[in-house]
This record gives structure tokens, sequence and C-alpha cells, in this order.
């Protein structure tokens, strides 16, 4: 069991980045800088680029974990 404790860490951690790049991205959008409006857009699209990168990423982390046996489903039961 240590590899689900350690993947549950790595998934948590994972999605706390992806909340702190919706955040900057956020940052980016409302900041005010006369004169470089570019500039802003660029530091936006690229945090939201982190952000989808990262969320693909937690995606395939979790699958390959699934695939090796690291974790199990222990979802809601299925019937009646």
């Amino acid at each position: 069991m240590q590899y689900a404790s350690r993947m549950k860490l790595v998934i948590v951690l994972l999605l706390g980045l992806i909340v702190a790049a919706l955040a900057s991205a956020g940052v980016f959008m409302l900041r005010e800088r006369p004169g470089g409006r570019g500039d802003r857009d660029r530091q936006m699209a690229r945090a939201l680029a982190v952000r989808v990168g990262l969320s693909v990423a937690v995606f395939l982390l979790v699958l390959l974990a699934w695939m090796l046996g690291w974790i199990t489903p222990s979802g809601l039961p299925v019937g009646g």
C-alpha cells in the first residue's frame, strides 16, 4: 500500500498546482499594466497552457497507476 499513499500525495500536489496555474492566469487577466497588453495576454496563455498540461499529466498518471495496480477503484457499489 505504499504506492497508494504516495500516488494520493502526488495527485493532490498536482491538483494544487493546477489550481495555482488557474489562479495565476486570473491574476494576469485582471492586472492592469500601462501600454503592455500583449505581454499580459502571453503570460495568461502560458499559465493556462501549464494548467492544461498538468491536467493531462494527472489523467495519464492516474491511468498508469491504475494499470500498474498501485491504486484500485473503491467507488460506489453497483447494483441492488
